[in-house]
C-alpha cells in the first residue's frame, strides 16, 4: 500500500483497500447456518412423525419420550469425545463425515415401518442413538469457526444466525415433513432428509476452510478479521493439546463462571426440547389439531424464534459498538429473551387455538433472543481446547434433551394434561435468568493453567 509523503497512510487509500475487502466470513456463516438448518430438522423428523408413528407401534406418552430422548443420550456422552476429534484432526473433515453419517442414519430410519413391534421400537431407538452420536461435534465446531472467522464486534450476530438455524429449520421443513407425512406416511420424512443431508456434506468440503487457507479470502480481510479479535486457526494449536485434556476439563468445570454458563444453557435448552419433541403432540393431543394442521400451527412459533435469534445478535451487538462491556452486551439479550420466554405457561389460561399459538409464538421470539450461548462459548473459550470447551458446554446444555422429553412423558401421563409440562419448561428459563444474574459475573476468554 502507498503512503504519503509525510509517512502516513492516505485515508483515500485505506478506504479503496477497504472496499476491496473480501466477505467469504459471510459464506462461512451461511453454510453453517444452513448445516445447523439440517440438523435441526433431522432432529425434529421424530416429532413431526411422532403421533402417526405412536398408533402404528402402540407407544404410551412414557415409551414416546425416551424415544425422543435417545437422540440426547448418544449426542450428550460424546460431546467430549467429538471435541477431542475436533482438536485433533480439525474442523472441516470431522464436520463434514459428521453431516454424511448423521444423514445414513436418518436415511435408514425410514426402513423401520418394515419391522413390527419391540422389533420396530428398538430399531427406532437405536438409530436414533446413532443420529445424536453422529451430531455430537457439529455445535462446537460451529462455535470455533465463528471464533476463527469473526472478530469480536461481529461475533454475536453471526453466532445468534447460525444458532436462530433451529427456527428456520422448523419453518421451512415442518410444513413439508407434516405434509409428506399426510400424503405418503411417516417412513418417508426421515429418507427425504436424509438424502438432503447427504448431498450437503459434499458441498461442505468445497466451500469450508480456515481463514489462513481460505482460497477465496483476500489479505484485506484476513486482516480486518484478525485485529478484531478473530483467531484465523479452526484447529487450534494441533495436537500437542491432547495429553492435557483431563487437566483441562478439571480446570473449566472449576471455573464458576463457564459453570454458570454451562447450567443455564441446560436451562434454555429445557425450551428447545420441549418444541422438538412435545410441541407437535401438544397440538394434537392437548388442542386436537390434525398433524397437518399442527405442522403449519408450529410455522409462527418458530418464525418468531428465528426472528428473535436473529435480533439477539443484533442487540448483543450494538451493544458492544455503543460501548457496553462484553459482559453487558452478552446478558442483557440472555436475561430479557428468557424472562419473556416465560410467557409460555400463559398457554394454560387461555382456551383459542389462536392465543394458544401467539403466546408459544412470543415464548420462542423471546427464547430466539436469549440463545447466545454460543457466542459466550466463543467469548470465552480457551484459544488452545475450542473443541473440549465447546463439547462440555453442549453436554450440559443437551443433557435437557434426555431429561425434559422424560419428565414431560411422566408428567402427562400422571396428570392427564400438559398444564404441568408447560409450567416444569417456564421455571427453567426463570433458573437460567438466575445463572447468569447471579453466578456468571464478568464474561472474558479463560486462559488455561494447565498448559
Amino acid at each position: 500500500m502507498s503512503a504519503t509523503s509525510s509517512g502516513t497512510t492516505s485515508p483515500t487509500l485505506v478506504g479503496a483497500e477497504a472496499a476491496r475487502r473480501t466477505r467469504v466470513r459471510l459464506l462461512i456463516v451461511l453454510m453453517l447456518f444452513a448445516a445447523t438448518t439440517i440438523n435441526y430438522a433431522d432432529r425434529a423428523t421424530i416429532s413431526i412423525a411422532g403421533p402417526d408413528m405412536a398408533k402404528e407401534l402402540g407407544l404410551t406418552p412414557v415409551q414416546m419420550g425416551y424415544v425422543f430422548s435417545a437422540f440426547a443420550w448418544s449426542y450428550v456422552l460424546a460431546q467430549i469425545p467429538g471435541g477431542w476429534l475436533l482438536d485433533r484432526y480439525g474442523v472441516k473433515w470431522v464436520y463434514a463425515a459428521a453431516i454424511a453419517l448423521w444423514s445414513g442414519f436418518t436415511l435408514v430410519q425410514g426402513a423401520v415401518g418394515f419391522f413390527t413391534g419391540m422389533t420396530a421400537v428398538v430399531m427406532l431407538f437405536g438409530l436414533r442413538l446413532a443420529v445424536g452420536l453422529t451430531e455430537a461435534p457439529v455445535f462446537p465446531a460451529n462455535a470455533r469457526i465463528v471464533a476463527a472467522w469473526f472478530p469480536t464486534r461481529e461475533r454475536g450476530m453471526a453466532s445468534a444466525f447460525f444458532n436462530s438455524a433451529q427456527y428456520f429449520a422448523t419453518v421451512l421443513f415442518t410444513p413439508l415433513m407434516a405434509w409428506i407425512v399426510h400424503n405418503f406416511g411417516w417412513h418417508h420424512v426421515f429418507t427425504s432428509m436424509g438424502i438432503l443431508g447427504i448431498a450437503f456434506a459434499l458441498l461442505w468440503l468445497q466451500v469450508i476452510d480456515s481463514p489462513k487457507n481460505h482460497p477465496m479470502m483476500n489479505k484485506g480481510e484476513r486482516e480486518y478479521i484478525e485485529a478484531g479479535g478473530a483467531l484465523l486457526d479452526m484447529d487450534g494449536q494441533g495436537t500437542k493439546k491432547q495429553a492435557n485434556a483431563g487437566k483441562t476439563l478439571r480446570e473449566l468445570l472449576s471455573n464458576r463462571m463457564l459453570l454458570g454458563i454451562y447450567i443455564g444453557q441446560y436451562c434454555i435448552t429445557v425450551l428447545t426440547y420441549f418444541f422438538l419433541t412435545w410441541f407437535p403432540v401438544y397440538l394434537v393431543k392437548e388442542r386436537g389439531l390434525s398433524i397437518l394442521q399442527a405442522g403449519f400451527a408450529a410455522v409462527l412459533p418458530a418464525l418468531c424464534g428465528f426472528i428473535g435469534g436473529i435480533l439477539g445478535g443484533v442487540i448483543s451487538d450494538m451493544l458492544l459498538r455503543r460501548g457496553y462491556s462484553l459482559t453487558a452486551a452478552r446478558k442483557i439479550p440472555i436475561v430479557g429473551g428468557m424472562l419473556l420466554s416465560m410467557s409460555i405457561i400463559g398457554c394454560n389460561y387461555v382456551q383459542a387455538d389462536g392465543l394458544v399459538v401467539g403466546l408459544m409464538a412470543l415464548a420462542f421470539f423471546g427464547k430466539g433472543i436469549g440463545a447466545l450461548g454460543w457466542a459466550v462459548v466463543s467469548d470465552t473459550s480457551p484459544r488452545e481446547s475450542g473443541g473440549l470447551s465447546g463439547g462440555l458446554f453442549n453436554t450440559f446444555g443437551n443433557t435437557a434433551g434426555i431429561t425434559t422429553p422424560i419428565a414431560i412423558g411422566y408428567i402427562v401421563q400422571t396428570t392427564g394434561s400438559f398444564n404441568g409440562a408447560l409450567v416444569f419448561v417456564g421455571l427453567n428459563a426463570l433458573v437460567a435468568c438466575f445463572c447468569y444474574l447471579v453466578v456468571v459475573g464478568e464474561i472474558r476468554r479463560v486462559e488455561l493453567k494447565s498448559v
